[in-house]
């Protein structure tokens, strides 16, 4: 079977796959859900993406999801090992050079002093596991988000984006339009928001599984 690599997004660890990580191994596959060093300001994204690497291995047959600021990392690993997929959810899809995606791409969510992160992430995670939540974030470091995309263009990798309809950080019908301008493709979609790993891991699994056959992955 495969190995998934998940990779989470900004101010996070890797418990934000917690929900996901058993149901992919009930179904055979091996898992690797690294924590990333989003709260060090010295760590760009060189060394998000080598923790990801370090955490492989040696590991083969390799699906890549990387989620929200994940989406910067995960085409880089695909640059230097051989995966069979690459699915973005709720991701950042970065440009050769930029350094400032959000001003890029219109993101249209303000972040000011009365934005609430429950409300904007955990509206439909389920309430214990919204008291856990707490312990698995923090600062987000603001570097890999500040240095130029390095990659000159997207690795040659098969590509997928699922997007979550409820979504209150990155609105569906804002991010349909980033996608197809960026990668040209029509993304996945399912119900649920932000941090749909959390509110729906069944569906979301089945939509990875369904995803990875058809890729051949």
């Amino acid at each position: 079977m495969s190995t998934y690599v998940l990779i989470h997004g900004a101010g996070s660890d890797g418990w934000y796959w917690h929900r996901v990580t058993p149901l992919l191994r009930e179904r055979g596959h091996d898992v690797v859900a690294p924590d990333l060093p989003v709260g060090d300001e010295r760590a760009g994204l060189a060394a998000y993406t080598n923790a990801v690497l370090d955490a492989i291995g040696d590991r083969e047959d390799l699906v890549v999801v990387a989620q929200s600021l994940g989406g910067f990392v995960g085409p880089l690993v695909c640059a230097r090992r051989d995966v069979g997929l690459l699915v973005l959810l709720n991701a950042m899809v970065p440009r050769a050079g930029e350094t400032d995606w959000w001003a890029a791409t219109g993101h249209p969510v303000a972040v000011g002093p009365d934005f609430d992160p429950v409300e904007m992430f955990l509206h439909d995670v389920p309430p214990a596991v919204v008291a856990e939540a707490g312990a698995h974030a923090g600062p987000q470091a603001g570097t890999p988000m500040a240095e130029p995309w390095p990659l000159e263009r997207w690795p040659d990798v098969p590509t997928r984006v699922v997007l979550a309809r409820h979504d209150r950080f990155f609105p569906v019908d804002w991010q349909r339009g980033v996608v197809r301008d960026r990668l040209g493709i029509e993304p996945d979609e399912l119900d649920g928001g932000h941090c749909v790993a959390l509110s729906r891991p069944e569906e979301l699994v089945a939509l990875l599984e369904r995803l990875r056959v058809a890729a051949g992955a």
